[in-house]
């Protein structure tokens, strides 16, 4: 039976994960066997850190909306239920910048939805 030398390919892939790894402390930079679990760990963190983004977007935008709102004498849930039935299309993400670094064009939407 002939033998198969396959160190270039197990190298290769330690040194893969070993690069993946750099900027971890101690052991988890350095030894193939817990840089590897703490890079797979890494990854499932990465996944699942952005969900969390989304989330924490959506969270400070109802937050920024609501607030601004609020100066306007309506809360979000009715501003939201308003924009729907009238014809604005306007997402959170832009109410939320317009509440924020143009206060007058958002004042002026919901004078629109109030009429």
């Amino acid at each position: 039976m002939v033998r198969v030398k396959r160190g270039n390919v197990a190298r290769n892939r330690r040194k893969k994960i070993l690069k993946f790894a750099k900027g971890f402390k101690g052991a988890h930079s350095r030894l193939f066997r817990t840089a590897n679990g703490q890079v797979m760990k890494a990854l499932v963190y990465s996944y699942v850190g952005r969900k969390q983004r989304k989330r924490d977007f959506k969270k400070l935008w109802i937050c920024r909306v609501n607030a601004a709102a609020r100066k306007e004498g309506i809360n979000y849930s009715t501003l939201k239920y308003s924009l729907r039935n009238s014809s604005i299309g306007l997402n959170l993400k832009m109410l939320a910048q317009l509440s924020v670094l143009d206060k007058s064009t958002f004042s002026y939407v919901l004078q629109e939805i109030k009429k």
